[in-house]
């Protein structure tokens, strides 16, 4: 493997090992040990310092080969879709999430049915992330897109299965309840529930993005590539 490669996948790895650990087997020894608010701290720079080195890395490693041709047009007719749905789970995990940090507002959101993007999965925000990554690795299958999306991927649903296993250790028979109520894996007949306020949104929010992508990454993104 070119070491420039080695050097991406040593940085997703640690990306990903790092935000694992500390969130969930050092956590509690760390906030005992720092406090709360410099513990968050510290996860802030680690958080900052290991993603920097992840996107440094992806920038100086080779292109290609592609298992496919890179920015086809029915991948990016498929990435169009995908973003557009990854962005709607996105914003609506915001509202009502039985994941919040304190204990008493997750128990309670937890005990009531499952609206908006948590009728789709009780982990919209996770898998936004992880789908939005994938979309990126249909656009350029290439090893170096693999090693960078494939981290957030990884974090996003290794994440969330692991986020299940807290929240019931903390909540009990309430997250039982809510697991019970919801699905982990993404179900479409749950996006009848989201609020035709919330796909309007998401789809205003999502030509805004499409559109920064020319000026901000150098390749025009979504309907703007036919369009501009």
């Amino acid at each position: 493997m070119d070491l420039r490669l080695s050097f991406l996948l040593s940085a997703a790895i640690v990306f990903v090992g790092t935000h694992i650990i500390l969130t969930h087997q050092l956590r509690k020894p760390l906030i005992s040990l720092l406090g709360q608010a410099s513990f968050i701290a510290a996860y802030s720079i680690v958080a900052v310092v290991t993603l920097g080195w992840t996107v440094y890395a992806f920038a100086e490693a080779p292109r290609g080969p592609y298992a496919w041709p890179a920015y086809a047009d029915w991948a990016w007719i498929a990435a169009m879709l995908i973003t557009f749905f990854a962005l709607l789970l996105l914003i609506g995990s915001f509202a009502g999430n039985p994941a919040a940090p304190s204990p008493k507002a997750a128990e309670l959101a937890a005990s009531k049915e499952p609206t908006g993007a948590f009728a789709v999965t009780r982990h919209p925000m996770m898998w936004g992330i992880s789908l939005w990554a994938f979309s990126h690795i249909l656009l350029a299958p290439e090893p170096r897109t693999l090693f960078l999306m494939g981290a957030f991927i990884v974090l996003g649903l290794g994440g969330s299965a692991m986020q299940d296993r807290k929240k019931q250790g903390q909540l009990g028979d309430a997250w039982t309840g809510w697991q019970a109520r919801t699905s982990f894996f993404p179900k479409l007949s749950g996006l009848a529930r989201i609020s035709p306020v919330m796909w309007l949104g998401a789809l205003a929010l999502w030509l805004g993005i499409s559109w920064l992508h020319l000026p901000l990454g150098g390749v025009a993104a979504g309907v703007w590539r036919w369009l501009g």
